[in-house]
């Protein structure tokens, strides 16, 4: 068996605090879009996606500074959402010889000002979920905005390969002027908030968050009797060299085929697509998507992206792509593209899906991410049972 349980999620972002008040928001259509206060800038945009007061950690951890930084404020996302996920994993902890993969920028430095682009400290995360330094395996993992993506392929084979059964994959992004300012220099951003897959779309907004899951072996899930919130079924990550920032249908195409080929599966009923509202990324997906829809056969394949919802967390975007694709399967419900009023034309057997509406069917869904210099990375979610 090449499945292997997702069997927690955690979440914060601007919509609040968990999976239910991302998905309760998204369903609804809501876009939690603000100003933003967090740092001066002469940008293009000041329209962002900020977790609110009401849904940031109240404490981020034992022996943890306050989050006055954006590095800390990271942290303090990072370990809330950790915590989460292994509540709803049932566990009372993490468990020895555990797999622990930090999506981050990078590894932790002394540096002041590389420090706010990494990940949570390690021990201090540890510390947070009742286990200590050594007994686990840590390892830091950056793809650009595709990281968690990859990240969740890579737990999965380490889970596959037998070296252990259970894996935690966390990460956070938090506002701040230097990831800002990156996108505003490559001319990225939305001046009026993300509208993906509309015609008037315009960039991206970038939002903040937190987000984790827990992923373990189907023997152990059987074991401790845990209905898993999905199976992780199929993975594809591929770097693609040819071009730096602009999406490739090609490359796009290539990881969704591989993904539903390591999944052994012929048919997908959702792609929850990466979608950031830019001209090219978003023509770019839905091109793809268009050429595998014909592979596939005659069923119209619907598509959405959150990101009109709680903007783009970079690296971490993938969590909230998770999160609805549990939803998705475990309802039976599309999510729709929160801010998206007049749709791009689409090719045939691609439906973008403005609303929140009932699915046909809900039994495999691709989920897309995709990063700067060519990181793509699909991921094939299928239903445990409702």
């Amino acid at each position: 068996m090449t499945a292997v349980a997702l069997a927690g999620t955690g979440l914060i972002t601007a919509l609040g605090s968990g999976p239910h008040a991302f998905w309760g928001g998204l369903l609804r259509g809501e876009r939690a879009f603000g100003e933003l206060t967090a740092f001066e800038g002469d940008f293009r945009s000041r329209t962002v996606a900020a977790v609110p007061p009401s849904a940031f950690p109240a404490t981020p951890g034992p022996a943890t500074p306050g989050p006055a930084t954006p590095g800390r404020r990271k942290h303090a996302l990072a370990l809330a959402a950790a915590a989460q996920a292994v509540r709803a994993a049932g566990l009372p902890g993490l468990p020895a010889g555990a797999l622990v993969v930090l999506v981050s920028q990078a590894p932790g430095t002394a540096d002041g000002a590389a420090r706010e682009f990494t990940g949570p400290d390690p021990d201090a995360l540890l510390a947070s979920l009742g286990s200590s330094p050594g007994r686990a395996a840590v390892v830091h993992l950056s793809h650009a905005c595709a990281s968690a993506a990859f990240a969740a392929s890579f737990a999965r084979d380490w889970l596959l390969s037998g070296l252990g059964d259970t894996a935690l994959v966390v990460g956070a992004s938090a506002l701040n002027p230097y990831e800002y300012a990156s996108m505003d220099v490559v001319r990225t951003l939305s001046p009026g908030g993300a509208r993906p897959f509309d015609t008037a779309r315009d960039g991206i907004t970038v939002g903040e968050g937190g987000g984790a899951f827990v992923l373990e072996t189907a023997a152990r899930a059987n074991r401790r009797g845990h209905r898993p919130k999905a199976w992780l079924s199929g993975a594809a990550c591929l770097v693609d060299s040819t071009q730096a920032v602009a999406s490739a249908p090609a490359a796009i195409r290539a990881a969704m085929r591989g993904a539903l080929e390591d999944a052994g599966v012929g048919r997908v009923d959702y792609v929850h697509a990466h979608a950031t509202g830019t001209a090219q990324g978003d023509a770019a997906e839905v091109e793809a998507v268009g050429e595998l829809a014909r592979e596939l056969g005659p069923h119209p394949v619907p598509v959405s992206s959150h990101k009109g919802a709680v903007g783009h967390l970079l690296h971490a975007s993938a969590f909230p792509a998770l999160v609805a694709a549990v939803g998705f399967l475990r309802e039976a419900r599309l999510p729709g593209t929160p801010g998206l009023r007049d749709p791009l034309e689409v090719p045939d057997g691609v439906v973008t899906v403005r609303e929140s509406t009932e699915a046909v069917r809900a039994e495999h869904v691709l989920v897309n991410s995709f990063g700067f210099s060519g990181n793509n990375a699909s991921l094939v979610l299928s239903a445990a049972g409702r």
